[in-house]
């Protein structure tokens, strides 16, 4: 960890020097764009929050199928994977909750509703046919409503006028596959994509001596065509199904290991609607539907179904901008959302929640500052306020300063409410108080100095406060009043969800980055968190959050070479040690995973490329007993037209 530091303490002091070395050096290029600030097109230095955009040519460049591995890059990330690549895969963002992340798919919630806690899979999503990636930190609910708690993720599918496909092979029999093909102009375009990944894998427990392989096929597109200036159709699909094998604990024994479980997971998204745009109002009007469903089975000679989740969300949507007079800007929306879990022979669990949202702002040239609310009516808890702001100001010497406040918003999934055997609301005529919305205020400041797209650096100090989270409490060897109240009345010895904790996670975030020379760039980023739970009346108060490292750093260097179309790189990310579980008594040991990386560009619409994967085979294990993937070999190749 020491060694990463000092490195970065180089690099910093060597950033004042390429600095001088550029003056007189062309105008930096634009900022990039994001709708994760006010949920319509913003440039990243005109809002006071901290949103890190990554692009089509940095997924290339980083290669690989795993958004994982590219996401992991930005600060304040960490995640936690059980096995290898195919693995549930959980993201926490500033310490966060992984349901605390609100995942979007080209503008739709990809947040599992079927699942218990309603947090997405990482594990279903992958690189291919991705445009590009944005991640803010920190809560944002004004604009984004339930989910939002810790942060929002969005990644977008491309836009492209040709083909493009790629294909690579590697290590443990893993293949992948991608397609992209479009037509596009400036008053109509049409993108289809699609992809197929594999692989063997490795035993995803550690003790296992079998290997739980993986696949996933896709297909999506995107669309939008002028109907007269200023409005057009826009469209969006897209539908995953994955396949992964798991492990469990299998008689007689009953201790993790080696299973032929296995779990089928179906993902439909997709959006329609109208955009509007013109030099004083900005509109987009829309219906989104989310489906997924998630079977597990036995993978014996009967190939039984042991259990399945489905759930389903369709949300009505209208959002916009208002430009005003003297650089204000009135940024609003209204949203409906419906929530089913679909079930047979009984009745479905629904929800509905209805929100609306206002942000003002003033985006003048060296200053920026804005403030918003956002009103949600769930009905099954009620009304709900929700305020953030946030600023920003230019100084002397190319620095930016900022600073937001931001709260958030979640409300219990309905598997926490209804689930026959665990859900909430089954155990409140034994006495179980009913379920509150989590809520959450989240505070940050940042100093920004330089260019990104020359040399850039930034430190951000953030805070996040969460209370009323839902928590679990398994009734098995119990015989609390709750649970034998339980058990007598039916439900058996399974376990409830109630409200119990509050956590706080606070911490610094380090960003460096440097166009050295037109060969050479070189980006580094680094993040102490400190993330505890805050339950003052549990055993638990002053505890580390589990799967939360105190220390990550990762960092990048790319060169190319003399020789004309040979690209180099190196990828590093460390993480310190950390705890498995809420007790604090299971440590995952820390350590640093290094990959290595190059491509050759034979002709512009023809390149070669490959990796080496963690080239000193270190084992650094995100969750306690399972397996990850050892040293690796992938090479590759990509053609354009």
């Amino acid at each position: 960890m020491r060694s990463s530091f000092i490195a970065l303490s180089c690099a910093l002091a060597l950033s004042a020097q390429v600095a001088h070395a550029e003056e007189g050096a062309p105008a930096p290029a634009p900022e990039p764009i994001t709708v994760l600030a006010t949920g319509t097109e913003t440039r990243i230095d005109q809002t006071g929050q901290a949103i890190a955009v990554l692009t089509a040519q940095d997924l290339q460049r980083l290669q690989g199928p795993d958004l994982v591995r590219v996401v992991e890059h930005l600060p304040g990330v960490a995640f936690a994977r059980t096995g290898g690549p195919g693995g549930q895969t959980s993201l926490f963002v500033r310490g966060a909750n992984s349901e605390h992340l609100l995942v979007l798919v080209d503008g739709v919630r990809l947040n599992d509703v079927s699942s218990p806690k309603g947090a997405n899979d990482f594990a279903t999503l992958q690189t291919g046919g991705l445009g590009s990636v944005e991640l803010l930190r920190g809560s944002n609910s004004v604009i984004w409503g339930s989910e939002a708690i810790g942060g929002v993720l969005a990644v977008t599918s491309r836009e492209l006028n040709g083909v493009e496909a790629s294909a690579e092979g590697g290590s443990y029999g893993s293949f992948s596959g991608n397609a992209v093909a479009g037509l596009s102009g400036a008053r109509a375009a049409l993108t289809l994509n699609g992809g197929y990944e594999r692989t063997d894998g490795v035993s995803a427990a550690r003790a296992g001596t079998e290997a739980d392989g993986y696949d996933q096929w896709r297909v999506g597109g995107r669309g939008r065509f002028e109907l007269v200036p200023g409005l057009s159709v826009v469209a969006t699909a897209r539908y995953a199904r994955s396949r992964s094998e798991i492990d469990g604990f299998p008689p007689p024994l009953y201790t993790f290991g080696d299973t032929l479980e296995y779990q089928v997971t179906r993902q439909f998204t997709a959006r329609a609607g109208l955009r509007y745009r013109s030099s004083a109002l900005d509109l987009d009007a829309g219906y989104a539907f989310s489906d997924t469903r998630r079977d597990t089975y036995d993978g014996g000679a009967g190939d039984a179904l042991e259990y399945g989740f489905a759930g389903r969300s369709q949300r009505a949507e209208l959002t916009g901008r208002v430009r005003l007079p003297a650089d204000f800007a009135l940024d609003f929306g209204a949203d409906s959302e419906r929530q089913t879990l679909p079930r047979e022979g009984s009745a479905s669990p629904r929800s509905r929640l209805n929100s609306a949202h206002a942000l003002l702002g003033w985006y003048g040239e060296r200053a920026q500052v804005a403030a918003g609310v956002r009103y949600d009516d769930h009905n099954q808890y009620g009304d709900a306020w929700t305020f953030g702001a946030n600023a920003s100001v230019r100084l002397p010497a190319d620095l930016r300063l900022r600073a937001s406040y931001g709260e958030g918003f979640r409300a219990p999934t309905l598997f926490e409410l209804y689930d026959p055997t665990y859900g909430n609301v089954a155990y409140q005529p034994l006495g179980l108080d009913p379920l509150k919305p989590e809520r959450s205020r989240s505070y940050e400041a940042g100093l920004e100095w330089g260019s990104r797209d020359r040399v850039f650096a930034a430190v951000t100090l953030f805070r996040r406060d969460t209370r009323s989270l839902v928590e679990f409490f398994s009734c098995f060897g119990e015989t609390s009043p709750a649970c034998v109240a339980a058990n007598d009345a039916g439900f058996g010895f399974g376990g409830f969800y109630y409200n119990a904790s509050r956590a706080r996670a606070e911490g610094v975030e380090l960003e460096w980055s440097a166009q050295a020379s037109p060969q050479l760039a070189v980006q580094m980023n680094a993040t102490l968190l400190r993330a505890r739970d805050r339950s003052t009346d549990s055993f638990y108060d002053g505890k580390d959050l589990p799967r939360r490292p105190f220390a990550t750093v990762t960092g990048s260097i790319d060169w190319t070479s003399p020789l004309e179309g040979l690209s180099l790189g190196a990828d590093l990310r460390f993480r310190s040690e950390s705890f498995d579980n809420r007790a604090n008594t299971v440590k995952l040991p820390g350590g640093m995973i290094t990959d290595l990386r190059a491509a050759y560009a034979i002709a512009p619409a023809f390149e070669l490329y490959g990796r080496v994967e963690n080239v000193f085979d270190a084992y650094v294990p995100t969750a306690a007993t399972y397996n990850t993937w050892g040293r690796s070999v992938f090479a590759g190749v990509r053609v354009r037209y």
